[in-house]
């Protein structure tokens, strides 16, 4: 049963990362604290009661392929279906299209408890939000006005469509051609791994697919978006004439079995009627739009599942009675959770998803101060700060969700390894996360690439003088074991950066073959600064919550005793460990 953690959430959102920094912003003059909770509050309500319900059944009854057509499980379709009325697809979007325009940062706390009730389940509210937010930065006003009011409302729904069976990652090797016809194109090609790519929600599906127009150069530079509905919009913007464009089949998967994951061919006839968006062999740039918004929305998903695991394996240890913890050498078996090692797993779990909630919001708000801060060099900042952040949170975050829902299934024994206790399904549905909108070690060239060297690391050592500066301030009071611990990690990091600086000069493989510790340092320093200042923030005088408080400042120290000295690790792989993967032949 979940329970959505909303004092957490509360804590994270208005105490530790201070969402009262929005207040009052152009374009968020409606946002407020009371607001917040509000949304929070409803939003914990139908996670708890609507969402997490079919989970379980969804899981077991899977999305199934016909010719006419993908069913989702019948759960999910009448989930969707009161997720729409309640106007949750309305949340995030743009207010100039029928949306309420709340900012990343509350969305992203309310993805959080959607995520946790079933992943499978808000897979498809993601990838609808990503291809609005794409459609408002890129398309015309004629698509808006065709596309968005009804993706906003829930209507209809929108995917991205991205790999192909040569094409994973390397996007350059795309094949799917679009052909000039008219006012539009006539699409061509295949596309695999679609989540959500077909189904029987809403009335319509709106695609947005990369393709390469005939003649176009090769490679990236040579590849344009366009917008592919499975139903074609008529004069007054009703579904009407059925496409050229079919899910041909879905993918047998290890997890996200309520989700369809689809292979969709486009153009077996006379071709997929397309719109262009934007501008021809733009298509990339206009695509990272939506793989940015989702990559912050998978960078969630790592957390959220943990978080699910942990709810059900701090019950387990509860209630599972199992020999006597050690130093009792008489009475009656206790409860496996007064074991020092059961102990220890639920203090790395708690511990890590309150770093992962903290960098993750962080993140969100980043993107939220960029967008509505009336400075341009205020905005600058904050938006090179988020661009710095979203592959530490996606990829740190994620890994964190699979060896947390591994720990989960670990806490109950033989137990977890059957499908009948529901452990097995979050390792098997957050194992994904490490892979979709760029794996991890794509997630650490961007960083140690784009992010770090491309600037010479100015942006990750003015986010380094930030911390610094925070936790300094905190080494004179009850936190200043926590926040001593975490300076030395700020100096690992800040030293780590200059070894991947190095390595950059040094060439392209030296500086991959460290990319993934300098992800996971970067994460863990990040997560201890955080845990610091929570520190901070729960040993002050005059706690509503005393018990609550205790257990932010128990957990925060664990995670600065037992996480934060895997940093040291980490730095000399960093500075050291690179030449070993360089010089080594693999068969």
């Amino acid at each position: 049963m979940y329970r959505a953690p909303l004092k957490e959430i509360r804590f994270a959102l208005h105490q530790l990362i201070g969402d009262s920094a929005l207040v009052g912003r152009p374009g968020l003059e409606d946002y407020s604290l009371e607001y917040a909770d509000s949304v929070l509050e409803e939003a914990a309500q139908f996670a708890e009661k609507v969402i997490s319900p079919v989970n379980v059944p969804g899981d077991r009854a899977g999305a199934k392929w016909t010719p006419d057509g993908v069913l989702a499980p019948p759960e999910f379709k009448a989930a969707y279906a009161k997720f729409i009325e309640a106007g949750w697809s309305t949340l995030a979007a743009p207010a100039e299209h029928g949306g309420q325009g709340a900012p990343t940062l509350l969305t992203t706390a309310v993805e959080e408890m959607w995520t946790s009730a079933s992943l499978a389940f808000k897979l498809c509210p993601l990838l609808t939000r990503g291809a609005v937010e794409a459609i408002s930065h890129s398309g015309s006003d004629e698509l808006k006005a065709t596309f968005l009011p009804k993706m906003v409302a829930g209507e209809w729904t929108g995917t991205m469509n991205l790999t192909e069976s040569q094409a994973g990652s390397d996007l350059g090797l795309v094949r799917t051609r679009a052909k000039p016809d008219g006012q539009h194109f006539r699409v061509f090609g295949e596309k695999i791994f679609i989540t959500y790519g077909d189904h029987d929600y809403t009335e319509n599906i709106v695609h947005l697919v990369l393709a390469r127009i005939d003649g176009a150069p090769a490679g990236v530079k040579g590849i344009s978006m366009f917008i592919v509905p499975k139903f074609i919009p008529d004069a007054s913007g009703a579904p009407s004439e059925r496409n050229d464009v079919r899910c041909s089949a879905i993918e047998r998967k290890l997890g996200i079995h309520g989700s369809p994951t689809c292979v969709m061919t486009y153009g077996s006839g006379p071709g997929a009627v397309g719109y262009l968006v934007g501008e021809a062999n733009r298509g990339l740039e206009y695509m990272f739009i939506m793989m940015n918004a989702a990559r912050l929305g998978v960078a969630l998903e790592g957390y959220s599942i943990a978080e699910r695991a942990y709810q059900q394996a701090a019950e387990w240890a509860r209630t599972r009675v199992q020999g006597r913890p050690a130093g009792l050498r008489e009475g009656a078996p206790g409860t496996i959770n007064g074991h020092a090692d059961v102990k220890r797993m639920l203090l790395t779990m708690r511990s890590t998803i309150s770093a992962a909630r903290a960098l993750t919001m962080y993140t969100a708000l980043q993107l939220d101060l960029a967008r509505h801060e009336a400075d341009p060099a205020a905005a600058a900042r904050a938006q090179a700060r988020g661009d710095l952040l979203i592959p530490i949170a996606k990829g740190w975050a994620t890994e964190n969700g699979n060896t947390l829902a591994s720990l989960g299934v670990q806490v109950h024994g033989g137990m977890g390894f059957v499908e009948e206790t529901g452990a097995a399904q979050y390792l098997r549905d957050v194992r994904i996360t490490t892979i979709y909108e760029g794996t991890t070690g794509i997630q650490a060239i961007d960083l140690v690439g784009r992010k770090v060297s491309r600037d010479e690391g100015r942006a990750m050592l003015a986010l380094l003088a930030d911390m610094r500066a925070e936790l300094s301030g905190l080494t004179g009071g009850a936190s200043e074991q926590v926040a001593t611990r975490a300076l030395e990690g700020v100096d690992l990091l800040e030293h780590a950066t200059g070894a991947v600086l190095e390595a950059g000069r040094r060439g392209a493989q030296h500086l991959q073959a460290v990319a993934v510790p300098y992800l996971h340092l970067a994460g863990i320093v990040i997560g201890g600064w955080m845990l610091a200042k929570s520190h901070a923030l729960a040993s002050r005088d005059g706690q509503e919550d005393a018990e609550f408080a205790a257990g932010k400042r128990r957990d925060c120290e664990f995670y600065a005793a037992n996480i934060l000295p895997q940093a040291l690790g980490l730095g000399r792989i960093v500075a050291a460990g690179g030449d070993s993967v360089v010089e080594a032949e693999i068969a």
